[in-house]
């Protein structure tokens, strides 16, 4: 494999590791609040179809990012009132929000503009376009790092570089504030939270919230950015590889970057059997290789990565003591 090859693999799999990276931001956020969030699926899905059918119809990116959003917000909503205020099985909820965006997206998207569930291909400014950095022409000549410089760092939409910028933002929000200290403990020990006097509710539907503006940034890149339009389960399982990166990284912000990528790695792979075949000599079908991501998902959730222990508070519903 030459070098233009592998910066090329390594292109696809910045694109490919953004939404991954958005979700599974989202998902720590949820579950260091002690909120476990296996809806991350149809969030996502919701804001593709939301972002993508308003950006068709106002011709406008921004308005379809903002939609995707509101779309998922809305969606993190009830997943917040039926774990949080009316203390539900948080598992069931997620996976009931899944089925309901499964169906809706597609019901809405055929409503609205009749082809098969699909929003029309998107154009112009209706879609995130790549973004230029300063200096590509002039470091291009350099070797090997021009090249790298002008085909994996630049040359991407605003959301992947906003992907990115997320991990050391939530870094801090998460290790350097007090409102992280707080979110922490609540998914620790909730009880010695709401003895220091704050609302654990607060601080739960806040995360919850987070969680909801990151999934609808991944479902919007997703229609807007790595495609050009909303399709039916375009999402392809991305909610759940997410949560299994989540799992791989520990609960923590540089290592999830550092999950999603491998994820995205194996995703670009899967797209070049021709790279497979020179490197190792042996031709492997193509529906092997798209499970690859999937099959690293099942070796990360059977705990061949070490044990990865979840908050402790993760997953059960706070009743305050009178």
């Amino acid at each position: 494999m030459d070098y233009a090859t592998l910066l090329q693999i390594l292109d696809t799999t910045v694109r490919f590791a953004t939404p991954l990276l958005l979700a599974c931001l989202a998902g720590l956020f949820s579950e260091r609040s002690g909120i476990f969030d296996i809806g991350l699926e149809g969030k996502m899905l919701m804001a593709g179809m939301a972002s993508g059918a308003v950006a068709a119809l106002s011709g406008s990116v921004w308005i379809g990012l903002l939609a995707g959003i509101g779309g998922s917000v809305l969606f993190s909503i009830v997943h917040g009132l039926a774990s949080i205020t009316f203390r539900g099985n948080q598992l069931i909820s997620g996976v009931a929000l899944n089925f309901v965006a499964s169906g809706a997206t597609v019901l809405v998207a055929q409503s609205l503009f009749h082809q098969g569930g699909r929003t029309p291909p998107l154009t112009g400014d209706a879609r995130f376009n790549p973004i230029t950095l300063p200096f590509v022409d002039t470091l291009r000549e350099v070797p090997l790092i021009g090249p790298f410089y002008a085909e994996v760092i630049s040359g991407h939409s605003f959301l992947v570089y906003a992907a990115f910028v997320a991990v050391p933002l939530t870094w801090w929000a998460l290790y350097r504030t007090r409102f992280g200290l707080r979110l922490r403990a609540v998914g620790e020990n909730p009880e010695s939270v709401d003895t220091a006097g704050v609302s654990v509710i607060r601080l739960r539907y806040t995360a919850v919230m987070i969680t909801g503006i990151l999934c609808g940034m991944a479902g919007a890149y997703m229609a807007t950015g790595l495609q050009a339009g909303f399709g039916k389960e375009m999402t392809a399982g991305r909610g759940y590889i997410a949560l299994a990166a989540l799992i791989f990284a520990k609960w923590r912000p540089w290592y999830a970057l550092m999950a999603t990528l491998l994820f995205g790695f194996f995703q670009a792979l899967a797209l070049r059997p021709d790279v497979i075949e020179g490197t190792f000599g042996m031709a492997i079908p193509v529906p092997a290789l798209d499970a690859l991501p999937y099959i690293l998902t099942v070796i990360v959730l059977a705990g061949f990565v070490g044990r990865a222990i979840p908050p402790r508070a993760g997953g059960q519903p706070y009743v305050k003591e009178r």
